[in-house]
């Protein structure tokens, strides 16, 4: 299998550098410009490399979320540093190397050829996530992403990159897995801990979501799910509101 890369930058120029030293060490470029459309194609496959601008709005979360997958296929992350760009701030979100910008084809080729003895092969049509679907959790004008981990009729299961902020409840939507449905709902926070995870229970939901949730999950279960799926054994920081 060859190794890839996702690209989360808008500068032609800098893409044009990339694009050829990746080139030159055989790994495969796929480009994005924005951290929604990067954090969907993190879950929907699998990177050896990802490379991102930090001077976009979002890329400290897709690193977060880059850093999520299991150790064995977890990404090498880059991280496109520009002169207001605090290195400690990067290092902190996971990034495994700095590439400062403007960018320099040798500065480049140093980086990949330390870094790729470190990456794995894409493997996307082998290994996929459990349910493959991000729900966003909406505070305010701000959406978290977050990985679904588990889901029943009654809440779900998540990680996010980050902890929660601690709230009683949150709009939240996401895309049940094989279908074009879109789920909205209003999410009850049962638990969750410092490591952002967290169980909600649907507090609120549409009609139409339930009904294509219920069919979702009896098409893929034929026993009945437990509730339990969103209570999580162990110690957990229940959210604030509800004390």
């Amino acid at each position: 299998m060859k190794l890839n890369a996702l690209l989360m930058c808008r500068d032609q120029r800098s893409l044009r550098i990339l694009a050829q030293a990746l080139e030159e060490v055989g790994i495969e470029a796929e480009v994005c410009l924005a951290a929604d459309d990067a954090t969907e194609r993190l879950v929907g496959g699998r990177y050896s490399a990802v490379v991102l601008d930090f001077d976009l709005a979002g890329a400290v979360q897709v690193a977060g979320m880059a850093r999520l997958a299991p150790p064995q296929q977890r990404p090498v992350v880059f991280a496109m540093l520009g002169s207001r760009t605090h290195v400690a701030a990067t290092l902190q979100a996971g990034a495994n190397f700095v590439l400062y910008k403007p960018l320099d084809h040798g500065q480049i080729m140093r980086s990949l050829r330390a870094a790729k003895c470190f990456m794995r092969p894409d493997r996307r049509r082998e290994t996929r996530l459990k349910l493959e679907t991000l729900v966003y959790l909406q505070f305010g004008v701000a959406a978290m992403p977050a990985l679904v981990l588990d889901i029943t009729e009654q809440g779900l299961s998540l990680q996010a990159a980050e902890p929660l902020p601690p709230v009683q409840s949150v709009p939240i939507r996401f895309v049940l897995p094989g279908t074009p449905h879109m789920v909205e709902a209003q999410g009850e926070m049962v638990w969750a801990d410092d490591e952002g995870r967290a169980g909600l229970f649907f507090s609120q939901m549409a009609a139409a979501s339930k009904k294509h949730l219920k069919a979702w999950l009896t098409k893929r279960s034929p026993k009945k799910r437990s509730s339990r799926a969103v209570v999580r054994k162990g110690k957990a920081r229940v959210a604030a509101a509800a004390n």
